[in-house]
């Protein structure tokens, strides 16, 4: 691993769009990606992801790939995010405390715990809230990446219910 854990992340999606290279270079030194973009053909989504892979690498931040640990370690990403085991370093989404025992039996080194607020990529699923998101934070000793409607100020917010970190999309696209 070339740094440590980052507290801040991007997930990419195809919502990005052409500002997907605007959102990688609005992230902090020693921030993180996932990269998911799960409607493209195998070639163009390995594509896109080879030249955020370089970005990522000049800029020194972490890069996942989501789906298996094998494609993640294939591509050369810096590991995986997705549910299951595997080798190397893994993250998975979680939603309920069931999800969070699963990814802990299948040996996850981070969660993503989502929604924590409404969110425009799951605009119909029931977000946790603050109450909610906590309860299940303090369900487990992994660290745990807020995601779901999340910014700077919100992170604030779930940091102090012991959140190790938050995600955004559409919080790296600026105003």
């Amino acid at each position: 691993m070339r740094q440590p854990l980052p507290k801040i992340w991007l997930m990419t999606d195809e919502r990005l769009g052409d500002r997907l290279g605007e959102a990688v270079a609005r992230l902090p030194t020693d921030a993180g990606i996932v990269f998911r973009h799960y409607s493209l053909s195998s070639g163009d989504r390995r594509s896109l992801f080879e030249a955020v892979k370089a970005e990522a690498k000049a800029r020194d931040l972490r890069l996942l790939l989501a789906g298996t640990a094998e494609d993640a370690a294939l591509w050369e990403a810096d590991g995986s995010h997705g549910r299951g085991p595997g080798a190397g370093f893994r993250s998975a989404p979680v939603h309920d405390l069931a999800e969070i025992r699963a990814a802990e039996r299948d040996g996850a080194d981070l969660l993503f715990l989502s929604p924590v607020h409404a969110t425009r990529s799951h605009p119909d699923a029931a977000s946790l809230g603050l109450e909610g998101f906590a309860a299940l934070v303090r369900e487990t000793r992994l660290p745990v990446i807020a995601l779901g409607g999340m910014n700077a100020a919100r992170a604030r917010e779930t940091a102090r219910l012991g959140a190790f970190g938050w995600a955004g999309i559409d919080a790296w696209l600026g105003g």
